[in-house]
This record gives structure tokens, sequence and C-alpha cells, in this order.
């Protein structure tokens, strides 16, 4: 790889030279993952070499339930372990937000409820000997959360706007932050939406992981589980196997990228 321009991601493992008082990057060492995501002009690398996703919610402000599921399917598809951390649950908007993330914790996704300003103990035990990358929407509270967490890491952070409903980017930059030798935390900007154009058909129906069971066993090969007789997702939804809600995320991404593709 020498002599290419590398692009490097947080959480690389890298070879490099001393040259004086700095570094050369030699060569990017292969990567376990890569977390990205991606629409019909680009893609974004957030992360390598992760070994657990953790996406931060808050009692307030309100959050994306479809970008939460959006975070853990590009998770599912790079082999990835995932759980939701539900902050703010000194506030009395926790009972709504817990019935809202209910159905993936149904679907067998953790989830670990903290207060960050409180105490973030709750989330060490799931962090130890992982390499997570925390992700989620500005106003989740993800800087604080990493300011308990690491005191010497003076993460900026900000109020949330009451009418907006929502918060603010505070952190610019992906870090990580070592735990210990086998434990690290990721911390990423806010972000308001996650595309998952680098998934077919196929691999989009493989990361929604209460579907594997049916995969594959529809009356047609190519089923695109729409309307199709024998349809092994639909005749699952009706039975309450699975979420009707999860099917139609589905056929609405699946078609948002088949949309998206026809813009090429």
């Amino acid at each position: 790889m020498k002599g290419r321009h590398l692009q490097v991601v947080c959480g690389d493992r890298v070879e490099f030279r001393r040259d004086g008082h700095a570094g050369v990057i030699e060569s990017v060492l292969p990567r376990s993952s890569l977390l990205y995501r991606s629409d019909a002009f680009k893609t974004k690398a957030i992360a390598a070499n992760v070994t657990q996703l953790a996406v931060v919610v808050a009692a307030r402000p309100s959050f994306s339930l479809e970008l939460v599921q959006r975070c853990l399917l590009a998770a599912e598809d790079q082999g990835i372990a995932s759980l939701v951390v539900l902050n703010k649950v000194d506030l009395p908007e926790t009972p709504a937000a817990r019935a809202r993330l209910a159905p993936l914790a149904r679907i067998g996704y953790r989830c670990v409820e903290l207060s960050a300003l409180d105490d973030p103990a709750p989330l060490r035990p799931a962090l130890a000997g992982h390499t997570t990358l925390m992700i989620g929407q500005s106003g989740m509270g993800k800087s604080t959360l990493v300011n308990a967490l690491f005191p010497d890491a003076h993460a900026e952070t900000a109020e949330y706007s009451v009418a907006l409903d929502s918060g603010r980017h505070t952190t610019t930059h992906t870090r990580l932050h070592r735990i210990d030798p086998d434990t690290a935390l990721i911390d990423s900007p806010g972000l308001q939406e996650f595309a998952l154009q680098h998934l077919d058909a196929d691999a989009l129906a493989h990361a929604f992981v209460e579907f594997r069971p049916f995969l594959g066993h529809c009356r047609f090969r190519d089923c695109k589980h729409e309307s199709e007789p024998g349809c092994r997702l639909i005749e699952a939804a009706e039975a309450g196997e699975i979420d009707p809600a999860r099917l139609a995320l589905f056929r609405q991404l699946r078609r948002a990228q088949h949309k998206a593709a026809q813009k090429l």
C-alpha cells in the first residue's frame, strides 16, 4: 500500500514509521468490520474494527425510531453486536420512550437504561471487552455520557431546544477513548439520517434478524415480499410471528433504495 492514498478511519490499526517528531502511516491493517452509511451518491465511513454498536436515545428530546433501526441494520450487515442505550431515565417521558423501544427488545436487542448526569455505571458491563461505537441523534446526551465515563475527555455539551424538540451538534469528529487494553469507546458526531444504499435487497432482508428463519422459504425464489402468494414474511406477519411494522419498514427502505438508484 506504499505510495497510495490511504483512507484511515477511527478504529483502524495501522503500521507507521517515525519521521522526526511526526509519524507516517505506511499501511492500514485488515479490518474486522467497517461501519458506514451511504446514499445514492457517496459513502461515509464512520469507524473500523468495531465489535459493538451502542445507539443512544433519550426520553427527551424525542428520537427517531426509524433512525435507530437503520443503525442497527447497518451493524447487522457487518456482523456487529448492538444495544440501545436509553438515557435521561430520570425524566417523566421515560415510560413512553421505553414503550417505543419495546418492539426492538422483543426481537432480542438489549436496552441499557441510565441517566448520564447521575451515574453511567449501568453501561460499563456492556462495554467490557468490546470496541463500541456510540452513535445517535444530537441532543441524546452522548457527550454527557462520554464525560461521565472519561472525566478527562472534556466533550462539549449543549442544551437541547425545547421549541424545536432537538439537540444541536457539539461533537465534530470521531474519537476513540481507551478504557482498558481490551475495551474502547468510539464517540461520533450526532446524526440526523443514516442511508443504507450499500445494502441490496437480500442483504437488507437478512439484516432484519427476525426475518432470517423465513428467508429462502417463499414460494417464488425472486419474492419481493410485497404481495406475492406464498410469501413467508407476509404469512409470518399475519400470524404474529414478526412485527408487521418491521415488514413495512423493510418495504419502505427497499423502495427508497430503488428510487435512489434510478436517479443515477
